[in-house]
């Protein structure tokens, strides 16, 4: 296959492509398809923000469409999942443990998610709160009383939730399930009792693993995009040399001064790319921790979307709102809406919805977002939509006129 020349809006139909936005599903979701979007994906993003749905539930909604969240924690609960640090915290396919079973091993390497001097300071607390699970099983960190008395928030976890996620860090611990969007643990060879360390990849062998996941996932890639998606550490894996493998094809993008890469399962879907024969029609939100958006420099770059989410931002210095979902529309991403759903009233909360710099507002627009957030707030059991704020501000009767 000779190299080929992408534009950038070929680029970004690709990438949409392998990470399954390109189109809307047009079967009904089973629970199948979770595990199927997650191998795609390769990992799932957690995070416990529940202003909307939290994260990964909303990550598999906007490539499935309406399904049944609980399909997620079985896959876990049964073995399907594992979770571990893998972008952050993630549900990972099973069979990618080994990929990540380097990281328990030097849990130091691992920055603030791991403790040394906690697990040498600590060492009988922690031990003892090992001994606890080996003798009475599974384990939430509710299942553990505060030993020093005090309350706290995340920001100051109790000793014994510190404990448990040193110990999952280091893969003496494992999630077996999760109740109540609350992790628990166990054994990891309870959890996973197949596994010892003689199946044990070689580290060069999973940087290239890991690099060719990377790529497969997201369709198209610049080298450096590559490291961010597993978050893999120096030495990375040798991209040209994948390449001479025929592991990987080189690209090219029209306007950009650096080659991409395709991983070779793509290879007809970038010859389908380059002759424009993808065409995105899915519209729909974003969890900010979605992979076409959770690197923000690749956000930039590939969709010319500037992202920065505000939750951690104090409020007065917000620019969009506290939990924005960026809106992808045909290929694009054209603005950002900052939602909430109450779901006792059955109102999903429109609090603000702005269009990019550029976008131009039309009666179209306005009825493949009041569409797709339409779907979006039936999901959360929100029958009612309620719109605040729009910018322009001509957007909102737009909006209102489509729903």
């Amino acid at each position: 296959m000779t190299e080929l020349t992408l534009t950038p809006a070929q680029a970004r139909a690709l990438h949409l492509a392998a990470q399954g936005m390109l189109q809307p599903r047009r079967s009904k979701a089973r629970k199948d398809d979770v595990l199927a979007a997650i191998r795609r994906m390769g990992v799932l993003q957690i995070d416990t923000i529940s202003v909307v749905a939290r994260s990964p539930y909303l990550v598999l909604w906007s490539r499935l469409g309406d399904y049944e969240p609980a399909w997620l924690d079985q896959h876990l609960a049964e073995g399907r999942l594992f979770e571990y640090w893998a972008h952050e915290a993630c549900f990972v396919p099973i069979e990618d443990y080994g990929l990540l079973r380097h990281r328990m091993l030097d849990p130091a390497a691992m920055g603030w998610k791991y403790s040394a001097s906690w697990m040498r300071e600590r060492a009988a607390e922690v031990a003892a709160v090992l001994s606890h699970i080996r003798t009475s099983g599974p384990t939430r960190s509710a299942d553990l009383g505060r030993s020093n008395g005090q309350a706290g928030g995340w920001w100051d976890w109790k000793p014994e939730k510190r404990s448990l996620e040193v110990l999952f860090t280091s893969g003496a611990l494992m999630i077996a399930r999760r109740h109540n969007f609350q992790r628990v643990y166990d054994l990891a060879e309870r959890v996973l009792p197949s596994w010892d360390d003689s199946q044990l990849p070689s580290m060069e062998d999973v940087r290239r693993r890991l690099a060719l996941q990377a790529v497969r996932a997201l369709g198209v890639s610049k080298a450096a995009w590559v490291a961010d998606y597993y978050r893999t550490r120096k030495p990375h894996a040798d991209l040209a040399a994948l390449v001479e493998e025929g592991c990987l094809l080189r690209a090219a993008v029209q306007g950009w001064d650096e080659p991409v890469y395709v991983h070779r399962d793509h290879a007809d879907l970038a010859l389908r790319a380059a002759g424009g024969a993808l065409t995105p029609t899915l519209t729909s939100v974003l969890s900010p921790f979605d992979p076409i958006v959770w690197d923000r420099r690749r956000a930039l770059e590939l969709f010319n979307f500037d992202y920065r989410l505000e939750c951690y931002t104090p409020a007065a210095r917000r620019r969009y709102g506290y939990f924005t979902l960026p809106i992808l529309r045909r290929g694009a991403l054209v603005g950002r809406v900052d939602a909430k759903a109450h779901r006792r009233q059955g109102i999903f909360d429109i609090i603000s919805l702005e269009l990019d710099a550029g976008v131009r507002a039309s009666e179209r627009l306005a009825a493949d977002i009041a569409q797709a957030l339409a779907r979006c707030a039936r999901w959360h059991g929100c029958p009612e939509l309620r719109i605040t704020r729009t910018v322009p501000a001509l957007f909102g009767p737009m909006l209102e006129a489509a729903l």
